[in-house]
């Protein structure tokens, strides 16, 4: 479907905010199109002008980041729908990004997606994160949005990350006993919470935040815990690690 006036202004002046070209501006609307048209999209939000701020414009703030800008492999862990990844994809055209997504049907629409828009650079990875050792010390950057609580993400993402890569994850309000809990997680998978930064994508947006968490060291080779622990015993609640959490 092709998109109204009133998305079509908003993605403009998105495009023209961010730097983006003429091309890159055409693909973000076949991201909007393929949304509204495809009734398998994983989303609740599909209309085109509500996603332009929903999706595009809520992934896009991480380009405020040096980190993401500087990037060089990224991935979008869990990544459904295919937010932030692919609009990231569009705007770094010169980064390679995975979007790492286990349920298959989400895997299908992306890479429908991918195609129909030709994001050359951006591949799904239809895996879940704590079986893919391909994936393991790979990546500049971890991006994760609406994936599940803090320590869940860290648990994902840490082993994916090199020394020095940093998670980027996408947070509203800030709850200071749920940043306590991801901060105990984090020390244990060798990742540091560098900063968190109120961001604003699009006019009405309030309690946006990205969490930015850089790899200090190497995360101990007991993690990933094997499928399902890292949500069935959050790091950081509390409660140690045992062997039975292990691969």
């Amino acid at each position: 479907m092709e998109l109204d006036d009133d998305a079509k202004a908003a993605l403009g002046a998105l495009a023209d905010g961010r730097g983006l070209n003429a091309g890159q501006r055409e693909q973000l609307g076949g991201l909007l199109e393929a949304l509204a048209s495809d009734e398998r999209a994983p989303t609740s939000v599909r209309s085109p002008g509500r996603a332009v701020n929903a999706h595009l414009a809520d992934s896009l703030a991480a380009l405020e980041l040096q980190a993401m800008r500087s990037a060089s492999r990224i991935v979008d862990v869990g990544a459904g729908a295919g937010f932030p990844g692919l609009a990231l994809a569009v705007a770094l055209g010169d980064s390679e990004v995975r979007l790492l997504e286990s349920n298959r049907s989400k895997c299908a629409f992306m890479s429908g997606v991918i195609e129909a828009v030709g994001i050359a650079n951006a591949r799904v990875v239809c895996a879940r994160a704590e079986d893919w050792r391909d994936g393991e010390g790979r990546h500049d950057v971890a991006v994760a949005r609406a994936v599940g609580a803090q320590p869940v993400v860290l648990e994902y993402a840490a082993p994916l990350l090199r020394l020095g890569g940093t998670l980027v994850d996408w947070r509203g309000r800030r709850v200071a006993d749920e940043e306590e809990a991801a901060l105990r997680a984090a020390d244990e998978l060798g990742l540091s919470r560098s900063k968190v930064c109120a961001v604003a994508p699009f006019e009405g947006a309030t309690d946006h935040h990205l969490h930015l968490y850089v790899k200090v060291r190497d995360t101990p080779e007991r993690f990933p815990r094997r499928p399902g622990m890292a949500r069935k015993r959050p790091l950081g609640s509390g409660g140690a690690t045992s062997d039975r959490d292990r691969r």
